[in-house]
């Protein structure tokens, strides 16, 4: 009977470990399909990272270029606008100096203007005949006293 006993146990025993054995082995092949899963949703969320740092990448190359494109556009203006000062200066210039020169030319020739050494030789020229004339003309003659010219 106790041996009976002994060999139901044993065998009760045997076929408890065998169960714990595929009960370990289920468990394992769980386990490793879930570490499985785990490591494919890994690698999901890195590949979704990697897109994510590209659309990054390509973002501020976009950047980039636009502000080398403003850049460029700001190098034109910055030209233009020199171009434009620098051509008002020069026609200003040119203008005022012809402008200038027909002025005198126009002066000259109706006789309003003339040059300085002219007016010291026209005065020189008139002087006598006004000499002669203040005897007769009182303001004209106190004039030239004052001066020194009588």
């Amino acid at each position: 009977a106790d041996r009976r006993l002994l060999l139901e146990i044993k065998a009760k025993t045997e076929a408890n470990e065998k169960r714990i054995e595929d009960l370990r082995a289920d468990m394992n092949e769980r386990f490793r399909l879930l570490e499985k899963r785990f490591e494919d949703r890994f690698e999901q969320v890195d590949r979704r990272f990697e897109e994510i740092d590209k659309r990054f990448e390509q973002v501020n190359q976009r950047f980039h270029d636009m502000l080398v494109f403003m850049q460029i556009l700001a190098g034109i203006f910055v030209a233009l606008v020199v171009a434009v000062i620098g051509f008002a200066y020069w026609d200003r210039r040119t203008i005022i100096r012809k402008a200038k020169q027909e002025t005198i030319e126009t002066l000259e020739s109706s006789g309003r203007l003339v040059p300085p050494d002219q007016k010291i030789h026209n005065v020189l020229k008139i002087l006598p005949t006004l000499q002669e004339k203040a005897p007769s003309v009182q303001w004209l003659e106190k004039l030239l006293r004052e001066h020194h010219l009588l």
